[in-house]
């Protein structure tokens, strides 16, 4: 009898894929954004002759900066943790889930198992979830993890929103088999192969970051969540949260001046807040998330910016040896750690 065939080990590492990535609502690129972005190329083009295509997307790369080429998208919240395993894992169901749902079915066929990982129930993300393709096929199993009670908060927000007169399906006839599982903070759960701990945030309502690790590499989910400054010290729990992580995706919704004043209290936070806690956490990347929907491509490329500049004069005034990389979250954006 023939030994049975060796698995094909996983690749070492994590993928992450942003399928959405906006707060709030969803913010759709308009008409006049569009325009915007033809006239700006055009009056930077004006009398330039490309030899070829290369010659032209050499141009649009080194010339141009990302407002004028591309846009940060307008979906709400989708992450894809990819370990390269056999079951999917992403992280909240908004808008963007629907984009994610359709590359799966495409890539891997009708049948798989979904685990997802809630941050908490709010609308922006979990709308995504009717628009899921994947949740009326017969076969899939789509596990849906968080820390919020399952049957007196998650379930029962699924339920309301695909109910008469919301929408035309009712959540009880979805073909997949739909599991909720509650997670408690503290404890390290084994779930599709990665390491998965969670923390309780400050948010209307509560909400839980998420921490994943495989193969000495670690990202860290953390969006609806507000820091207060007076809170940032060693004995922050969020500093060991994000100890050393390959990836900080941080919602930095607001301005700092906003989360100190009008904004206090809201539930979110800053990219000065920020850049500040993954330096004190020693973390190498931080991934701004969770953008503001009124602001356009051409102020996130600004508070990028201006986020790059904070993080060079604080590590230099805190005589941090090692820089922390910053970067900002668009639709379609893929990390690889």
């Amino acid at each position: 009898m023939s030994a049975p065939p060796l698995l094909t080990p996983s690749p070492p590492g994590l993928t992450i894929r942003f399928w959405g990535t906006r707060g709030s609502l969803p913010s759709p690129l308009s008409a006049a954004a569009v325009r915007q972005k033809v006239r700006t190329v055009l009056k930077k083009a004006e009398g330039r002759r490309f030899a070829d295509s290369a010659a032209m997307e050499d141009f649009l790369d080194r010339e141009l900066d990302f407002a004028a080429t591309s846009t940060y998208g307008g979906n709400s919240a989708c992450v894809q943790i990819d370990s390269g395993g056999d079951e999917l894992v992403f992280c909240d169901l908004g808008s963007g889930a629907r984009e994610l749902g359709q590359k799966i079915l495409a890539d891997r066929g009708p049948r798989n198992v979904y685990n997802v990982f809630l941050s908490h129930v709010h609308w922006d993300h979990i709308m995504g979830f009717p628009f899921f393709t994947p949740a009326y096929i017969p076969g899939n199993v789509i596990r849906i993890h968080g820390g919020h009670d399952v049957e007196a908060v998650v379930r029962k927000a699924f339920l309301r929103q695909q109910s008469a007169p919301c929408f035309p399906v009712d959540f009880d006839k979805l073909g997949a088999r739909i599991e909720f599982v509650q997670l408690q903070p503290g404890p390290r759960y084994n779930i599709a192969g990665l390491e998965v701990q969670l923390l309780q945030q400050q948010h209307s309502g509560d909400s839980y970051g998420y921490r994943f690790s495989r193969g000495g590499r670690s990202v860290v989910y953390s969006t609806d969540s507000e820091h207060k400054y007076d809170k940032l010290d060693e004995s922050y729990p969020f500093i060991d949260f994000f100890r050393d992580a390959d990836l900080v995706i941080f919602d930095a919704m607001y301005s700092l001046a906003d989360a100190v004043s009008v904004k206090e209290d809201w539930g979110h936070s800053s990219n000065i807040i920020a850049v500040e806690l993954c330096q004190l956490a020693r973390a190498r990347h931080l991934c701004l998330f969770h953008h503001e929907p009124v602001f356009d491509d051409a102020m996130l490329d600004k508070i990028l910016a201006e986020t790059i500049r904070f993080e060079a004069i604080s590590r230099d005034a805190a005589d941090l040896a090692e820089p922390l990389r910053v970067s900002a979250a668009y639709d379609g954006l893929e990390i690889r750690l």
